[in-house]
């Protein structure tokens, strides 16, 4: 597992000795133990949580701008917890309505004591948060139209809302017919054995 992790790691670009790779693959027992009981993701083969979770979520390190970051929709952590981990000067809100995930965010947090990450159960509609977001991120989250809908009131001329998708994109772009946003489209990097995706840069126009 490490050596696949770090092999990863090194075809993402990334040092494994500058990464934080014992805190990830316990990230990732934790993860395969509580999907034993709780379904929380689709992929539960710790080598594929690897190369599509892991990998997929810090290929996104270069695009995250600001020191206060929030991941709508976490999930399981994904990418908050990974790009937590890997950038402990950042503050992460890890924003999920459900409740088995954000108990199991809780224990990710205890556990490996994560300083930097603090855990909201909410919806993003009614999410009000005290502070602006340098960066609002969300992984698989919702079609682009509903999301800017959704994420609207926390979106700024001056920050910057980054979607990570699959290749399909194009037709969610194409239904934005009438909008006030700057959309730019990235490939992101994947190892031979994750699956190719896209990262969706949108920025309000002034």
């Amino acid at each position: 597992m490490q050596d696949l992790l770090e092999d990863e790691l090194n075809n993402l670009g990334l040092i494994p000795e500058q990464c934080p790779c014992d805190e990830y693959l316990i990230y990732i027992q934790l993860l395969e133990e509580w999907n034993q009981t709780y379904n929380l993701t689709a992929i539960k083969e710790p080598k594929q949580i690897i190369t599509r979770h892991i990998i997929n979520s810090l290929s996104v390190l270069p695009y995250i701008k600001g020191m206060h970051c929030l991941d709508v929709g976490t999930g399981a952590g994904l990418p908050g917890i990974v790009l937590a981990l890997a950038q402990p000067d950042k503050k992460w809100v890890l924003l999920d309505n459900s409740q088995k995930k954000v108990r199991f965010l809780r224990h990710v947090k205890h556990q490996l004591r994560i300083d930097n990450i603090e855990i909201i159960r909410s919806r993003i509609e009614g999410y009000a948060p005290t502070i602006s977001f340098d960066t609002v991120i969300c992984r698989a989250f919702a079609p682009l139209k509903r999301l800017l809908q959704q994420t609207g009131h926390l979106v700024t001329s001056s920050n910057q809302l980054l979607a990570m998708k699959g290749e399909a994109v194009d037709d969610e772009i194409q239904v934005l017919t009438e909008h006030n946003f700057q959309i730019k489209i990235f490939d992101l990097p994947s190892s031979d054995l994750g699956a190719k995706s896209k990262l969706v840069k949108i920025q309000k126009l002034n």
